[in-house]
């Protein structure tokens, strides 16, 4: 890996992490696309680092509310009153949603692992979170707002986030996508699938050090994996920013549309090239 390629890819995480269109699928599909041939442990690690990138997003973007929320949560917690403030109750909902994924996750790491780099895999998923997003829209009342979720909506958001665990599925998507289904409008299932990616990708950024580790000629890489870091950190605190403001007012149905396209022209490719 290069650094033009680290910052590239880092600005495409970036860019791709919160909008649901799917990070892990443009990573895989832009790679394909511009024949860059990147050893795969070097490339599942530099993925996980890039989603870390953009968690450095998330705590620029929400400050204020992570500082508040974990104030109070301790507060409470100390209190023996762990619900007593919204704040403290959002914390542990968040709490509940990441538990589907985390179980999945670790029991299927492997499986996971081997579909990641699979363009035409990968392609097929990403025409899924299109058919996600429609779904989202069109079952979706958008009458609830973020302060009524309730500990059933948390774990129904969190089980749609284990179908992130593939390349071509969008986090922010399906966790939106289940917001949605569940009648939260939009800028509420939004808030809450951005706030709720901060443990996973805690999680996620352990992982990553464990296997960095594993790396023959990891400090060569390092440089130029943190040259995709800071790319991904700053597009990705952008793409929260903006998304926000768009989905005040306008659907999803603009990256359905973009999802379907994008699937179908890297699937017309893979046939051509024949892989």
């Amino acid at each position: 890996m290069t650094f033009i390629q680290a910052i590239i890819l880092g600005i495409v995480q970036g860019l791709t992490e919160f909008i649901p269109i799917s990070s892990s699928g443009h990573l895989v599909l832009v790679k394909h696309l511009l024949g860059w041939e990147i050893s795969p442990d070097a490339a599942f690690v530099f993925n996980v680092i890039v989603q870390v990138a953009t968690l450095v997003a998330v705590f620029g973007y929400f400050w204020t509310d992570i500082a508040s929320i974990t104030r109070l949560t301790l507060q409470d917690s100390i209190k023996k009153q762990p619900t007593a403030h919204p704040e403290s109750r959002l914390a542990w909902l968040l709490f509940i949603a990441t538990i589907p994924a985390s179980l999945i996750g670790l029991a299927f790491n492997g499986t996971f692992e081997k579909v990641f780099g699979s363009p035409l895999i990968t392609a097929l998923f990403l025409l899924a979170t299109a058919a996600l997003l429609l779904a989202a829209e069109r079952i979706g009342k958008r009458s609830r707002t973020l302060s009524e979720i309730t500990w059933i909506d948390a774990l129904w958001i969190g089980a749609f986030q284990i179908l992130a665990l593939f390349p071509g599925i969008s986090r922010s998507g399906v966790t939106i996508t289940g917001g949605m289904i569940r009648n939260l409008d939009r800028p509420s299932a939004a808030r809450f699938s951005f706030l709720m990616s901060i443990p996973i990708m805690i999680a996620a950024g352990c992982f990553a050090s464990f296997k960095f580790s594993q790396i023959h000629n990891f400090s060569d890489l390092l440089p130029i994996f943190a040259a995709g870091f800071v790319a991904a950190a700053v597009t990705g605190y952008l793409s929260i920013r903006w998304l926000l403001k768009f989905l005040s007012s306008r659907s999803l149905y603009v990256f359905a549309i973009y999802c379907a396209a994008f699937g179908i022209f890297n699937l017309i490719i893979f046939l051509i090239r024949g892989s």
